[in-house]
């Protein structure tokens, strides 16, 4: 397994991450034992970051997987809350359901433009507390929206972004492919650390999993690489 530094952050991060979404009850419902599993598997093979979200559910299948190794584990977690309390309270949620003391990196889930940007101030200004409280080590945002990436290379406060891409260009909006890459290169210009989301276009590329593959693994503007995974 390589390792990479997610940018400013300092987090150092396989350059494979275990997502959690698709063991979860929004796709395969997988049972407590089996989500577990495949952490541990995951954790045996060397990766070091798992991403998750409120929106998932599977805070469980994490905090089982990891027990007993949580100071090996670098998690990323996401929520939609836009006001500071709601957003104190999904990381109380998270703190409490992982079991653990702090957050590596927690992220605004899927900003849609710079303007919603703007109205997760609030979010935004609770995150950047539990930073300087030691609750979280890194503020985030995941989007699959080009303008939010660079958007996010000019905020003070933003650690990480996580935006979507792929050979294909699936779920990019706002721009091409190549107007994401450039965007994405900017932000790691300004220390920003970046890892994507959906390399395989959400199991659509998988019947050209190799092509896929290179191309994600060619880009020098990539520390780690988001991938849904259900069984060891």
């Amino acid at each position: 397994m390589e390792y990479r530094t997610l940018g400013k952050s300092g987090l150092k991060v396989s350059r494979l991450c275990l997502g959690t979404l698709t063991m979860g009850p929004l796709q395969a419902h997988l049972s407590l034992e089996d989500g577990e599993r495949v952490i541990r598997a995951a954790l045996d093979e060397g990766i070091n970051f798992i991403e998750t979200a409120a929106l998932y559910d599977t805070y469980h299948y994490i905090q089982r997987g990891i027990a007993g190794r949580s100071h090996e584990v670098v998690i990323a977690s996401r929520s939609y809350d836009y006001t500071y309390e709601g957003m104190k309270n999904s990381v109380a949620t998270a703190l409490r359901e992982l079991k653990r003391d702090y957050i590596d990196i927690f992220m605004l889930h899927e900003q849609e433009s710079r303007l919603t940007l703007k109205g997760h101030a609030e979010a935004l200004a609770y995150l950047a507390d539990a930073k300087e409280q030691g609750l979280i080590r890194a503020v985030g945002v995941s989007t699959h929206v080009v303008e939010v990436v660079d958007a996010c290379a000019e905020h003070p406060l933003i650690d990480v972004v996580q935006p979507i891409v792929n050979y294909a260009g699936l779920g990019i909006k706002g721009g091409t492919l190549e107007d994401m890459l450039l965007a994405m290169r900017r932000a790691r210009a300004q220390g920003i650390g970046v890892y994507a989301m959906k390399p395989l276009g959400g199991g659509n590329l998988l019947p050209n999993f190799s092509t896929a593959w290179k191309f994600i693994l060619s880009l020098d503007c990539l520390d780690s690489i988001a991938v849904g995974m259900k069984t060891p």
